[in-house]
């Protein structure tokens, strides 16, 4: 019941952000669109931009469908940036508003939990430490989410598919040399 309710919620605001921008949004408005009262909403999330972050987290998961190994995260990235762009009105009021910050964490987390997937699945039969995994999967985090958050801001115009085409290009191969060069089995 509970998460009926949350996706009841979060179906409000998605409809209200094609009428006005988050900003001019209220909980009132939300919760009157769904026909609960502010108590229901307030059991659920603390505000706004706590339902943005759970309508972010929970149907970027679902958009991603556990593609997070190094034959998959292409398609698990686009899936990703096609759930960005289908979700226009919600995503761009989320980058103009107070809540970017929101956004970017939603978009780090995500895009880590991906590629650390990716990450370890490379490892796999190599002795890298744990920290070094989670470095090498850090770095390309704020590659990928530094370009997700331009094309964003540059109004989504680029084709999703043609992004991925040319990260995948660009970065072939360098994550297994990545934790080549971190190995503490090698022989020096």
């Amino acid at each position: 019941m509970a998460q009926t309710t949350k996706r009841a919620l979060a179906a409000s605001l998605k409809k209200l952000l094609g009428k006005k921008t988050l900003d001019k949004i209220t909980v009132v408005d939300i919760v009157e669109d769904c026909e609960v009262n502010r108590q229901t909403f307030y059991y659920h999330f603390q505000d706004i931009y706590d339902l943005v972050e759970w309508i972010f987290l929970t149907e970027a998961e679902k958009a991603i469908g556990g593609k997070k190994t190094y034959d998959t995260w292409q398609q698990g990235f686009l899936q990703l940036l096609l759930y960005v762009r289908e979700n226009g009105p919600l995503v761009i009021n989320a980058y103009h508003s107070i809540s970017r910050d929101q956004l970017e964490r939603y978009l780090y987390r995500v895009t880590y939990d991906l590629l650390i997937g990716v990450v370890e699945e490379q490892a796999a039969g190599m002795s890298v430490r744990d920290e070094d995994k989670r470095f090498i999967a850090d770095f390309y985090k704020f590659a990928f989410v530094g370009l997700t958050l331009d094309w964003i801001r540059t109004g989504m115009k680029e084709d999703p598919a043609r992004i991925i085409d040319r990260l995948s290009i660009l970065i072939h191969g360098d994550i297994t040399r990545a934790l080549e060069k971190y190995r503490t089995d090698r022989q020096n």
